[in-house]
């Protein structure tokens, strides 16, 4: 028998815990409230106690969609898909429940689309463009429009080999840009060789040539032209200071007007000689006794007249003598 070691005077031994049972279960059932407290905050906020309306999304295949998974509109999740099942005619049935706060953004004419990108899952999308059509009913079926993006990658390469074909063809030796390309340089070369543009516009050197002749041809009959249009100018001037002058330098028409006025001058005397003989002549013929004086008289009148009609004949020679238009004039007595 071993021997205990000495107790001091002064311990006390340890004094058991009051109500440890009770305190205990206590401690339990408050970690469970905790857990179920947890729980059911956990499935408010998946939306498990939400009012909900179904809508059955039908597509040709389901790859890459899960239980669980959003329904966004705009980029923000308004539904969640509860299951998806295979029906009769080889389709896939999603089902998604929508929230009814959420549900008023879904209309008679929306379209859904799942996508899958190359990075990340799929996605499931509503669109809605017009607002004001009637509201999708509760387990409405719609059609899904589906989109691969990595589907569209073969495609995009045989795209691009083509292209790069047609380059390879485009830019091989032989091929008819390089015909192309080989023709614009020697229109270069022409282009820098002597006649230029001009060369390369005729089509040959020496009627190429011919142009700076012509032109030169072109400036000396401009040079001509000018001269005679200076000469018509200084013609015509002279014309006019001849016809129209006045002062030192009187022209033919101040003159020519001269003379009409004193032509006109002169056939009015020569119009009152003739009344005044007719005056006579009517008296000759009541007066005859007086014959004799009234002959005398008709042989002055006469002479008159005749000394009037040669100033007229002078006149009218001095105007054909100033005018160059020379004219028969013809003067007959009465």
């Amino acid at each position: 028998m071993t021997d205990s070691p000495p107790q001091s005077p002064t311990e006390e031994p340890p004094r058991p815990v009051a109500h440890l049972r009770l305190k205990a279960a206590a401690l339990l059932l408050f970690t469970a409230a905790l857990i179920a407290g947890s729980i059911v905050y956990l499935l408010y906020a998946r939306g498990a106690f939400e009012a909900t309306q179904r809508l059955v999304l039908v597509a040709d295949d389901s790859e890459g969609v899960a239980v669980g998974m959003d329904m966004t509109f705009s980029g923000f999740p308004i539904g969640r898909v509860r299951g998806i099942e295979l029906a009769r005619d080889g389709t896939v049935h999603i089902a998604v429940d929508v929230a009814r706060r959420e549900a008023h953004w879904l209309r008679t004419s929306s379209v859904f689309t799942m996508v899958r990108g190359l990075v990340g899952g799929t996605t499931i999308k509503a669109y809605s463009g017009i607002l004001s059509d009637p509201p999708l009913e509760d387990g409405a079926e719609r059609p899904v429009m589906r989109g691969d993006v990595g589907a569209e990658i073969p495609p995009l390469m045989n795209s691009a080999r083509q292209l790069l074909d047609n380059l390879n063809a485009l830019t091989a030796q032989g091929s008819e840009l390089a015909g192309m390309l080989a023709q614009v340089r020697a229109l270069t070369e022409r282009l820098n060789a002597p006649g230029g543009a001009l060369a390369v516009l005729m089509g040959s050197g020496a009627d190429a040539q011919k142009i700076p002749a012509l032109l030169q041809q072109t400036t000396r009959l401009v040079q001509q032209g000018s001269a005679l249009v200076a000469r018509l100018d200084a013609m015509g001037a002279k014309a006019d200071r001849q016809l129209f002058g006045s002062g030192a330098d009187a022209g033919l028409l101040p003159e020519v007007r001269d003379s009409v006025t004193r032509a006109s001058a002169l056939l009015q005397d020569a119009r009152q000689s003739l009344a005044r003989l007719d005056g006579v002549l009517a008296e000759a013929q009541a007066v005859g006794a007086n014959a004799r004086e009234a002959t005398t008289d008709l042989a002055a009148l006469r002479a008159d007249v005749e000394a009037n009609l040669r100033k007229i004949e002078g006149l009218i020679d001095e105007i054909n003598r100033k005018w160059p238009f020379a004219r028969d004039t013809e003067l007959k007595l009465p």
